[in-house]
C-alpha cells in the first residue's frame, strides 16, 4: 500500500516503488487532485510521463481517478517536465507529470500544478490532496472524459522563441541526457539549429544503464567533461532525468556553477529588457546580485524552492529567475523553469562570444564557494540558535534559515524539510578561507 506520509514531499510526490508507491497510490491521488481542483473551478487538467517503467500504469491510475469525480483528463504521453508546464500553461488548464527527477531506478513520483502552471506546494494544496487521497474517493456520480494531444512541435516552437534564431553559430555541443527526459526534448529542439550536436546516452530508459541522472554530482559529469575534451567541443550540458535542470561545462571541461550560468542568462536578458526585476535564492553567489544590478536590472533575493520562485516572480514581474541548484524560471514561460530554455539562452550568449564560455563567465567568477555541506544533527534549530548567537556581531536575516553576512565572507545556513540534516552555504574570497570558514562554522554545530 502507498505510504502516503512518506511520499509527499515539500512540493510534489516521490517515493519507491512499489513499497511507498503503487498503481493504487496513484488512483486514490488522482482523485484527490481532481477534487481540489474542480473546488477551484477546473474542469480538466493535463498528464504525462517519463521514461520509468511504472509511468504508463501509474498515469491510467491517476487518471481513472480523476475521471469518477468529474475531471476530463488529457495525457501527453511521454514528456518533461517543462513540457507540462508548457502544456498547462497554453492549454490553461492544471497538470500532472509522472517523475521522480533525478532520483535512481525503482523510484517514481509526481509534479502537479494549476492552471498556467501556477505552483503547488505543501502550503498551497499538497497538503490537503494528501489528506483526501488518504480519505480515499468521493465521486460525483457524473465520469470525465479521456483524450490525447501531442504537445511536442509546440513546445519546440516556445522553447526557441526564446533566443535569436539568426544569431545562432556552428558550435560543437556535447549534450549528456543520461537516458532521462532529455532524450526526446534536446534532439527535437535542436533539429535545424547550426550546433554539431554530440549527444550521449540519448536512449529513453528509466533504468539509468549508464549513470544517474543527477548531474549537481560531479561523478555524473565525468563522461560529458571527458567528450568534451575529446571532442574539442565549446560546450557541454548535462540535463537531469525530466530535463527541466541543465548543467554547464565550459571548454575545458571545468563546471559552471549555477550562480555563474544564473548570472550569464541574467545578463543576456537584461540586454534585451533593461530595468527588468531578476530573482535569485539566497544561497546563490554574491556575484548574482552585482552582475543584476551592473546590467541595470532589479535584484530581488527569495527563498530557496520553485515555489517561493514563481510567487515571487509573479509579485514582482520579474523577468526571469535562477538558483544555484539549476532551476531557471522564465516570466514568458508561464514563470516556470526550463532546463532546455536557459541551455539556448547561453548557446546564443556564446554564438556572440568567439574567445569562448570560460572567458565568457570570466568576469562573473568573483568569489569561492562551499557548495552545500549537509551535516546530521540533533536538533536542527537547536544548532542554527547556537551558531545566531555566536556570530551576534555579524549582519543576520531569517528568510530562509540563517544568513550571517560579514561583507567579505557569508554563509546560510538551513534545516531539511525531511532529515535532521543541516544544510550549510558559504561563501568567501579564496577556497583557502572558504575551508577555514567552514570550520570555524561547523565548530559550533556540537556546542
Amino acid at each position: 500500500m502507498t505510504d502516503f506520509d512518506a511520499i509527499f514531499k515539500a512540493y510534489d510526490v516521490r517515493g519507491t516503488v512499489p513499497d511507498q508507491f503503487d498503481a493504487d497510490g496513484a488512483r486514490a491521488i488522482g482523485g484527490a487532485f481532481a477534487r481540489f481542483i474542480a473546488a477551484k473551478g477546473e474542469a480538466a487538467i493535463v498528464v504525462g510521463r517519463d521514461m520509468r517503467p511504472d509511468g504508463e500504469e501509474f498515469v491510467a491510475a491517476f487518471g481513472d481517478g480523476a475521471l469518477q469525480h468529474g475531471i476530463d483528463v488529457i495525457d501527453v504521453g511521454l514528456c518533461a517536465t517543462d513540457m507540462m508546464y508548457y502544456a498547462s500553461g497554453s492549454i490553461g488548464v492544471p497538470g500532472a507529470v509522472f517523475t521522480a527527477s533525478h532520483n535512481p531506478a525503482g523510484y517514481n513520483g509526481i509534479k502537479m500544478c494549476m492552471a498556467r502552471a501556477a505552483p503547488i506546494g505543501s502550503d498551497t494544496g499538497l497538503e490537503e490532496i494528501k489528506r483526501m487521497a488518504i480519505a480515499g474517493p468521493d465521486p460525483t456520480g457524473s465520469s470525465g472524459t479521456r483524450s490525447s494531444r501531442e504537445i511536442l512541435d509546440g513546445y519546440v516552437s516556445h522553447v526557441r522563441s526564446f533566443v535569436d534564431l539568426d544569431a545562432l553559430q556552428p558550435l560543437k555541443v556535447v549534450v549528456d541526457t543520461a537516458n532521462g527526459m532529455g532524450g526526446l526534448v534536446v534532439p527535437a529542439v535542436f533539429d535545424g539549429l547550426p550546433f554539431h550536436l554530440d549527444h550521449l546516452f540519448p536512449e529513453l530508459d528509466g533504468t539509468f544503464p549508464n549513470h544517474p541522472a543527477d548531474p549537481i554530482q560531479p561523478e555524473n559529469q565525468k563522461d560529458l567533461m571527458e567528450r568534451v575534451l575529446a571532442g574539442g567541443a565549446d560546450i557541454g550540458l548535462a540535463f537531469d532525468g525530466d530535463a527541466d535542470r541543465v548543467f554547464l561545462v565550459d571548454e575545458s571541461a571545468s563546471p559552471v556553477s549555477g550562480s555563474l550560468t544564473t548570472a550569464m542568462v541574467a545578463r543576456s536578458i537584461l540586454k534585451n529588457e533593461p530595468g527588468a526585476t531578476v530573482i535569485h535564492n539566497l544561497i546563490c553567489s554574491k556575484a548574482v546580485p552585482e552582475v543584476i544590478a551592473e546590467c541595470g536590472g532589479v535584484a530581488v533575493r527569495t527563498r530557496v524552492g520553485h515555489s517561493f520562485i514563481k510567487q515571487v516572480m509573479a509579485e514582482t514581474g520579474a523577468v526571469f529567475g535562477g538558483e544555484h541548484s539549476g532551476h531557471y524560471y522564465f516570466r514568458e514561460n508561464y514563470r516556470a523553469d526550463s532546463g532546455l530554455i536557459a541551455a539556448l539562452v547561453v548557446l546564443e550568449a556564446l554564438s556572440r562570444h568567439p574567445a569562448g564560455l570560460a572567458d565568457l563567465v570570466s568576469n562573473l567568477d568573483r568569489y569561492a564557494a562551499s557548495g552545500e555541506i549537509n551535516t546530521t544533527v540533533d536538533d536542527a534549530a537547536g544548532v542554527i540558535e547556537t551558531v545566531a548567537e555566536a556570530f551576534a556581531g555579524a549582519d543576520q536575516d531569517r528568510l530562509d534559515g540563517l544568513t550571517v553576512d560579514f561583507g567579505d565572507w557569508w554563509f546560510n545556513l538551513r534545516p531539511s524539510n525531511t532529515e535532521p540534516l543541516l544544510r550549510l552555504n558559504l561563501e568567501a574570497a579564496s577556497p583557502e578561507e572558504v575551508d577555514a570558514r567552514v570550520a570555524e562554522v561547523r565548530s559550533h554545530f556540537a556546542a
